[in-house]
């Protein structure tokens, strides 16, 4: 059994020439795996179609209190659509929609 070193020794007699990093091993190439995935009935976890990418939105307008809402994706596009058209920051967008929601719901109540 050998003896660990000490890591205090000022010169020790270690033999390191056995010591080198290992080749990478190759990879199979991209089309193999997926013959050999689908071969096997593995269901890929990419989504189906990316939703297209969207240039940042960057606008200083003093709105400050940020919202999530999970929607469908049609929904989301006629949103940013809309925006897009009039040219209106998304919380301007948030703010007319939501306007405009009030006055069809008080035109409901006044007439029922």
């Amino acid at each position: 059994m050998s003896e660990r070193a000490s890591i205090f020794d000022a010169n020790p007699d270690f033999d390191l020439a056995g010591f080198a990093p290992q080749k990478p091993k190759a990879t199979p190439p991209a089309e193999k795996v997926r013959q050999v995935s689908e071969g096997a009935n593995f269901r890929s976890r990419e989504p189906e179609q990316k939703p297209p990418k969207r240039e940042p939105r960057r606008y200083r307008t003093g709105r400050d209190t940020q919202i999530n809402i999970k929607a469908d994706r049609e929904v989301i596009d006629d949103f940013y659509r809309i925006a897009d058209t009039n040219q209106w920051v998304l919380g301007e967008t948030l703010e007319r929609a939501v306007t405009a929601l009030k006055n069809e719901l008080a035109t409901r109540q006044g007439k029922g």
